[in-house]
């Protein structure tokens, strides 16, 4: 992205990755480095040669974490059925970068986006066997996750953002959307223990080939909390014609359903007033949930 999104964001470029990798990893020093076009929010992600990713927080809040994110990697990699980013090496703060950062293996695939997949129901299917599998990782001592907590959680922020939202031009009726946040609200939070969830399967953070799915990346938010989170595809990206075929595979009761559907609304009506003029990919892809949303 040209235009930086947060009040608080990094001065990243090209050259500043080649310095890190001298000082830090000389032994892929000598490699191309280009950045990534990406929809995402948190880093900045680089190309090293042909093998490897740099990922370098945008902000504070994206660099925390990564040690154990690293560590949780490793242990997920062998309880999910598609491929997950690979941590080869953390990096320290220099070269006027203030925080920590990290690099992956490269896993090749394309990024997804809302409403263009090719054959849906094929990847709805992939999809719930990705959010079923993480669910029974039977992985002791993990973190709360990011979104792990009660919808309730998040009920003072989504209804600032929907006042900020009827301050725009955005063509949506901020009755109906509150409407729609007051019903996901009323449902009774989920009674189980926490299991594992990615907790950001926004398209950005989904590879495709063919068909298929063929990557899950940026564990960054994962860890334990309420499952319904991880049900956010069913708007974020698959079309309605699909939703049943996701719905059905993931088999989720009827209020951990209705969950999921408000974690979709909160994270597309917080992101569509901050990001509507810094990122066009985010941005695009919170109207298409709020369409969806509504549309029932």
């Amino acid at each position: 992205m040209a235009t930086k999104m947060h009040a608080d964001e990094a001065d990243i470029d090209a050259g500043l990755v080649q310095r890190l990798l001298r000082t830090q990893f000389p032994e892929w020093a000598d490699l191309p480095v280009r950045r990534l076009a990406s929809g995402g929010t948190v880093n900045a992600i680089y190309r090293v040669g042909d093998e490897l990713t740099v990922r370098l927080p945008l902000t504070v809040d994206g660099a925390e974490g990564l040690d154990a994110e690293a560590r949780w990697l490793g242990e997920l990699a062998p309880l999910v059925p598609v491929p997950i980013p690979t941590a080869v090496g953390l990096g320290e703060p220099a070269e006027g970068y203030p925080w920590a950062w990290s690099v992956h293996r490269w896993i090749e695939g394309e990024v997804l986006a809302e409403g263009r997949v090719a054959r849906p129901e094929v990847m709805a299917r992939d999809l719930a066997g990705f959010v079923t599998a993480i669910r029974k990782a039977g992985l002791d001592g993990g973190p709360p996750a990011h979104r792990g907590e009660p919808l309730a959680g998040a009920d003072a922020e989504t209804r600032d953002a929907i006042e900020a939202l009827r301050r725009t031009d955005e063509p949506f009726d901020a009755d109906a959307i509150l409407a729609a946040w007051d019903a996901a609200l009323a449902v009774p939070a989920w009674p189980q223990a926490p299991c594992w969830i990615h907790s950001d399967l926004m398209p950005s953070n989904l590879l495709g080939a063919g068909d298929r799915l063929a990557a899950v990346i940026d564990f960054g938010a994962a860890g334990l909390g309420d499952p319904a989170v991880d049900l956010i595809p069913a708007w974020n990206l698959l079309p309605s014609s699909a939703r049943q075929v996701f719905r059905d595979c993931v088999d989720v009761d009827d209020d951990t359903w209705a969950r999921g559907r408000g974690w979709a609304l909160s994270m597309a009506v917080i992101q569509l007033p901050y990001y509507r003029k810094t990122n066009p990919v985010i941005s695009a892809n919170a109207r298409y949930v709020i369409k969806q949303v509504l549309a029932g």
